[in-house]
């Protein structure tokens, strides 16, 4: 397997649209008394987007500032609207905060270990923040180039069941693509359904259906930061820039609590020591050698109803009417769980040939730590 030379490099190059930069220019002239330069910035805020609600909420404050003085955040929408105030309040806080805090500089999500050559940009959602953060693949190395607000379940995240009004957590992929046509207003300009539940999912007991990457209703530009039955829902027009990005079947889709970040020299560290673990995996399986194979798999190993004692005496079986083995593994991905269960998802091409049997496959594995070593608890056909 090759290894990269040296350690990369990231500039902290992103675009930033959306409503937030004047939105931000608006609290500071309020934070700073200057409401009629607040009051000009919030008109063309509306401009631009005519069906923000928290622009038009704002708006109203600022109103009423001209007569008397505020005691609180939304008194000018009015004494009937404490619910819808209190989740535009929200949506004010998680915008603000996503805009004044960007990803630090050199350092990437700890998920992103290695994205394949044909896997041009992945996304990283941190429900905490309501952010999704989209990472270039820049020879290699993940590059921030764009975030954007994001709602999420009513429920919060960790999504173990159907129903349950929660964002799953984990690692997925964009599976297909449904264009405004196919849907209801609903779901706005498109939605691109992820692959929850995955194997690891199902493997835990938890269900469900139907979680996608949607947009918002034509009337809505917005919805408050806890508001889907599980969705991951974006303006439309945030939608729209995002889709330019999304590969079906190949674009990651990381769902996190909170986003964990390494140092560049760190997340290089910890992409080797997992390389180094495939490869040995890949090297002992040619060898043909047993006791070395079966020492990468946990003993929860299970695939197709076989448990590892069963799995162990059928490799047994198979190497004995084997004379040589040859296996390669080309495009590597791993991502790493961002949950509380600590799994890597790795997928290859393999290239498997044998005295007596030949084939290629798109593979599918889950490694997790056992021991403080890495072991396979599943592996089937990506």
């Amino acid at each position: 397997m090759k290894k990269d030379a040296g350690s990369p490099t990231i500039e902290a190059s992103y675009t930033d649209s959306g409503p937030e930069p004047l939105l931000a220019k608006v609290f500071d002239a309020i934070e700073g008394n200057r409401l009629e330069l607040a009051m000009q910035q919030t008109d063309m805020l509306i401009k631009a987007y005519p069906n923000f609600r928290l622009a038009h909420l704002v708006k109203g404050d600022l109103l009423l500032a001209r007569s008397r003085p505020l005691m609180a955040f939304g008194e000018g929408g009015g004494p009937a609207a404490g619910d819808k105030i209190a989740d535009l309040r929200d949506e004010a806080i998680v915008r603000l905060k996503g805009y004044r805090t960007k990803p630090p500089a050199d350092y990437v999500p700890r998920y992103l270990l290695q994205m394949q050559p044909e896997q041009k940009h992945a996304v990283v959602v941190d429900t905490q923040k309501s952010r999704l953060y989209l990472y270039q693949n820049d020879n290699g190395t993940p590059r921030f180039i764009a975030d954007y607000y994001i709602t999420q379940g009513k429920l919060g995240a960790e999504k173990a069941r159907e129903g349950d009004k929660k964002t799953p957590i984990g690692v997925y992929h964009v599976t297909s693509s449904l264009p405004r046509q196919k849907l209801t207003d609903f779901y706005g300009s498109g939605a691109f359904p992820i692959n929850y539940p995955n194997d690891w999912d199902k493997r835990q007991g938890r269900n469900g259906h139907g979680i996608w990457l949607h947009g918002t209703p034509s009337d809505t530009f917005s919805r408050p930061p806890k508001a889907s039955d599980g969705c991951v829902v974006l303006a439309n027009q945030d939608l729209d820039t995002l889709s330019k990005s999304l590969q079906i079947g190949l674009t990651p889709v990381i769902i996190s609590n909170s986003i964990e970040w390494l140092s560049l020299d760190d997340w290089q560290s910890e992409r080797s020591s997992l390389l180094k673990m495939i490869e040995e995996w890949r090297q002992d399986w040619e060898s043909r050698n047993l006791d070395n194979y079966a020492r990468h798999y946990s003993h929860k190993f299970n695939v197709d109803g076989q448990g590892y004692q069963g799995w162990i005496e059928q490799k047994r079986k198979v190497n004995a009417a084997k004379s040589w083995i040859k296996v390669d593994t080309g495009n590597i991905s791993m991502f790493r769980n961002p949950g509380k269960e600590e799994y890597v998802v790795v997928t290859f091409e393999q290239d498997y040939r044998s005295s007596n049997l030949s084939n290629q496959m798109k593979k599918r594995q889950y490694w997790i730590k056992e021991s403080g070593r890495w072991k396979i608890v599943f592996e089937g056909a990506a």
